[in-house]
């Protein structure tokens, strides 16, 4: 796999960086990421109509048109409908980080880049996760198991997750791991509003999102030299059986949920998407991406759009 630098520049002279993902080998989300779901909005929550929604993408589009010219580029990879094995996804970040960090070395700019995707079912450890959390035999486990330099405990991917991964240079942003967890946190917040009208929080000391004491979120990251990768998966449509053989991220005390499950026996969410699960991700896609570009400052751009073009805006 190689990566090809673009010569020309993007927003103030920062480089944008483009990759081929010729080494994936993806499959189609499964059928079943196609059935009816119905959706129930809690009582404790506003139900948003879907003119509202529209208003409020709508609006952050407007915005975001108007200051484009002082946000940094980020090559994006659009795999949100296609399910990417966890081992393929894992080795083309730690590729991407090398790049950037040789970079580094050479006194040029690294640029971000962005991946959303979904995974085969898998459970990963993080760094320093303890086998306990497991509520099989890890030389047996139900589904692939692979131990990763993550930060967190033990989690699951699987279909119906949207999984981002953030490759951000954060010279670009801020130096601040705390402050990149809590602005990762904030995108899932935002988004989960902008889509649903749900109203998702933080739990003091835990790294997350969360509806009612709910993890609806997981949130692990790596940084090398202030490169970051790994990064988040939201429960969509999620399955959400597979995370009853764990302990997930080591918390006992919560259970976890999903969007689906969250806004269950409704039609507010047929209205607005056309009832499908498909769509129920399309959605919530849009709205990640949305916030991302807004909080991180970013403007995401296709690899495909970065080689045709000198200047990304």
């Amino acid at each position: 796999m190689e990566a090809t630098r673009l010569s020309s520049l993007c927003n103030r002279s920062h480089l944008c960086i483009t990759s081929k993902l010729g080494e994936f080998k993806p499959t189609l989300a499964p059928s079943q990421c196609h059935s009816k779901v119905g959706v129930r909005v809690l009582r404790s929550q506003e139900s948003w109509t879907s003119i509202q929604r529209r208003g409020a993408l709508q609006q952050w589009r407007a915005s975001a048109a108007q200051d484009l010219q002082s946000r940094w580029c980020c090559e994006f990879h659009d795999q949100y409908d296609v399910l990417v094995p966890y081992v393929d996804a894992w080795n083309w970040q730690k590729l991407r980080v090398e790049e950037k960090i040789a970079m580094l070395g050479r006194h040029e700019d690294a640029g971000d880049t962005l991946i959303i995707l979904q995974h085969p079912p898998v459970y990963t450890l993080g760094t320093r996760s303890t086998e306990a959390n497991l509520k099989f035999d890890a030389n047996d486990p139900p589904f692939e198991l692979h131990r990763t330099e993550r930060g967190g405990e033990v989690t699951y991917h699987g279909p119906g997750q949207l999984v981002m991964y953030p490759i951000l240079n954060l010279r670009h942003h801020k130096m601040d791991l705390h402050w990149y967890l809590r602005t990762l946190e904030e995108v899932v917040i935002g988004a989960l509003y902008k889509a649903c009208g749900i109203r998702a929080h933080r739990i003091d000391g835990l790294t997350g999102v969360w509806v009612d004491n709910q993890k609806v979120a997981a949130i692990g990251v790596r940084v090398s030299r202030w490169i970051t990768y790994h990064g988040l998966a939201l429960n969509v449509t999620t399955d959400l059986v597979p995370f009853s053989n764990i302990i997930p991220c080591g918390i006992s005390d919560y259970s976890v949920t999903s969007v689906a499950k969250i806004l269950e026996n409704s039609d507010d969410l047929c209205d607005l998407s056309g009832g499908d699960a498909h769509s129920v991700l399309r959605l919530l896609r849009d709205c990640l991406l949305a916030e991302f570009e807004e909080k991180f400052s970013v403007h995401l751009v296709r690899p495909s759009n970065l080689s045709n073009a000198s200047i990304c805006v």
